[in-house]
């Protein structure tokens, strides 16, 4: 059990994860002053042999002067600010340079730049099932960045097509955690309410997922939340009746308000007696007076309320 164990460890991805570190490199500005020396060191060289009449030594002097100014030459790299330039050499990773500027390696160590300037990506509108299985549309937008060149590049084959996929599946995820909206007032957090909420918990999962990479999410958020088109129309109809319902509701709790403040001002300045027949027509006619969606039209009743 414990060789099982050790050997599942041993295999784990964990153990061959790379880590950054600093580069030995060199300012270009300083081998810029060798560069110079050497063609005036070479000529020199050569002048004086051929003056000495050794022949094969102004020779050999001038190709190894020339192979050296070559050298010195592919040695030369640039750097702008939030660029980095990852160095191997046969294929072993020797660290990352960070400085900007010009500078300068030996011309037989590989080297690679990676910027480390914050990227913005747009997610692809993805369908997904919500909490309770309605299909909706939804897209996001995330702000990212190497923090890691030795991952970045070492341990994922494709850093950048890497953040596109885990975008997909995070937003996936988050989707499928929530409902799109609370259509039954359950006091519970959806995507459509609860926006603050839902970038944070995508943002988290987007840090756990491209930590591998050595890639970190400085900000993300939902650019598109909708219904899937073969349910838009029937949820905006259940929308609209439930903003019905509760217009309506709204409106008769105020009418009833105001029937009893009328009703209630009548009897204490004794303007009218009515008994219960005249305060129910009285009750009928401010309740459709006050409830109707169309304006009333006056009727004058010339005789009396029993005739």
């Amino acid at each position: 059990m414990n060789a099982s164990s050790s050997a599942s460890s041993a295999r784990s991805p964990a153990l061959f994860a790379s880590q950054e570190r600093i580069a030995r490199t060199r300012s270009g500005y300083g081998m810029l002053l060798v560069l110079v020396a050497l063609p005036i060191l070479t000529i020199a060289t050569v002048l004086w042999a051929v003056s000495q009449d050794h022949r094969f030594l102004a020779g050999s002097a001038g190709w190894v002067g020339g192979i050296l100014i070559v050298l010195t030459l592919a040695g030369f790299y640039m750097l702008q600010p939030n660029q980095s330039v990852a160095i191997t050499l046969f294929g072993a990773y020797r660290g990352t340079d960070r400085m900007t500027g010009l500078r300068w390696v030996w011309p037989w160590l590989r080297r690679q730049k990676v910027s480390v300037r914050a990227n913005n990506m747009v997610s692809e509108k993805l369908k997904v099932n919500d909490l309770r299985g309605n299909p909706i549309e939804i897209a996001a937008q995330i702000v990212w960045r190497v923090t890691d060149t030795a991952q970045a590049l070492f341990d994922i084959e494709n850093y950048k097509a890497f953040v596109i996929v885990q975008t997909e599946a995070a937003v996936r995820s988050i989707g499928a955690r929530y409902a799109y909206d609370d259509l039954e007032h359950r006091e519970e957090i959806t995507l459509r309410g609860n926006h603050e909420v839902v970038n944070s918990e995508l943002r988290d999962v987007l840090i756990a997922r491209l930590e591998v990479a050595g890639i970190t999410v400085d900000e993300c958020g939902l650019t598109h939340l909708a219904y899937a088109p073969e349910i838009a129309g029937a949820m905006l109809r259940r929308q609209q009746a439930q903003a019905v319902v509760a217009a309506r509701q709204t409106l008769v709790y105020g009418a009833v308000g105001m029937v009893e403040m009328a009703l209630d001002e009548l009897s204490k300045k004794n303007v009218v007696e009515l008994d219960d027949e005249r305060r129910a027509a009285m009750v009928s006619n401010l309740m459709v007076v006050l409830c109707g969606e169309r304006d009333t039209q006056p009727v004058v009743n010339a005789g009396s309320l029993y005739q």
